[in-house]
């Protein structure tokens, strides 16, 4: 690797190294140092993964989380200052796993054109490993280790590295390419027919071109595979060059279908028993289901003519215009009782 290769890899990463050294050999590959001595990648693969990790979890609590008191209507006599987030913890998994997943790291690699600048040993150059995805995976974690090292572990920058590198805007930013086809089709069909789907598989050919974010790849002619579902007597078919992916275009194929005909789920297939004493928690399920925001609840203490305490509880979803309250010696039911209301309006739009 010369300096103008490490020249090259630096714009592409939009950092720059106080240590050169560091850059080399985050492309060190440990069957070319164990031919010819010298340190390899791994640990700084390592490093990278934790790194990445951090800084991705970082990104989603400031992209879809918010501070109560942030609120317009935020009392500091009243309410709680509490951490509240647009996604729930299984979302935030799913939108995490897929910007960081082996797949999604090689894509960038490739984006970047980074993979040819690997150091690698016979063994490897022998096997042709560096078109593999867990080693362009590895590549991308060990750039991350490199600069984390370099930095100083500077948070600023290594952010600023990782969106060069990753673009998770492609995703976050997305709208409805954001739905999980898989996972919906199977709470679909367990809602529909009380058990998960049943997918056949087997193998076809044709050309096969996909467009992944700023990627674009020539069609080729591919052996592929193939997946099917069948539902109301009719194969939803997907195929692709890997199981997985054919699984998700099949997905896909019934997604569509359903949204042509209207038989997607709605708000109302979410709660079975929409009940007072359960307000509360069903109202956080469907939020937490993407419906809406986090239900924020403010109270209010009056008094009757005698004295005793009379709470008065308004809820409200910041995408609502309409607010519901309600009104109970106990803090907790009126509480409820504001949120049935809530919940009543909601399953009934």
């Amino acid at each position: 690797m010369n300096n103008n290769d490490l020249e090259t890899i630096q714009k592409r990463i939009d950092y720059t190294f106080e240590n050169l050294d560091l850059l080399q050999q985050a492309f060190v590959r440990r069957s070319y140092s164990r031919e010819n001595g010298g340190e390899d990648n791994e640990v700084l693969e390592f490093i990278g993964d934790k790194v990445l990790d951090f800084i991705i979890v970082k990104r989603l609590a400031e992209t879809y989380g918010f501070m109560i008191s942030d609120c317009d209507d935020f009392n500091r006599y009243e309410d709680f200052d509490e951490f509240a987030c647009e996604k729930n913890e299984s979302q935030l998994s799913e939108i995490k796993k897929e910007l960081i997943q082996k797949k999604s790291l090689a894509e960038q690699i490739d984006r970047l054109k980074l993979a040819d600048y690997l150091i690698v040993g016979k063994g490897d150059r022998r096997q042709n490993t560096t078109h593999e995805p867990s080693v362009k995976e590895d590549l991308f974690e060990a750039i991350l280790g490199a600069v984390a090292i370099d930095c100083n572990w500077n948070i600023a920058i290594l952010t600023e590295v990782v969106n060069a590198m990753l673009m998770p805007e492609r995703i976050l930013d997305r709208d409805e390419e954001e739905i999980n086809y898989m996972a919906y089709i199977d709470e679909w069909h367990v809602k529909n027919y009380y058990s998960l789907p049943t997918f056949h598989y087997g193998e076809t050919s044709g050309w096969y071109a996909p467009v992944r974010y700023e990627i674009r790849t020539q069609a080729q002619r591919l052996n592929l595979k193939k997946c099917w579902i069948n539902v109301f007597d009719e194969n939803f078919i997907g195929s692709a060059p890997t199981q997985t992916e054919a699984r998700l275009n099949a997905c896909i194929s019934l997604y569509n279908y359903l949204k042509q005909n209207n038989l997607l789920l709605t708000i109302r297939d979410e709660i079975a028993n929409p009940n007072p004493e359960d307000a509360i928690s069903q109202l956080e399920i469907l939020a937490r289901r993407g419906y809406f925001s986090i239900p924020v609840y403010k109270f209010k203490e009056l008094h009757d003519e005698n004295g005793n305490p009379i709470w008065h509880c308004k809820c409200r979803i910041s995408e609502e215009k309409k607010t519901y309250s309600a009104k109970s010696s106990s803090k907790k039911e009126a509480k409820k009782a504001a949120a049935y209301k809530m919940l009543r309006f909601v399953l009934k739009k």
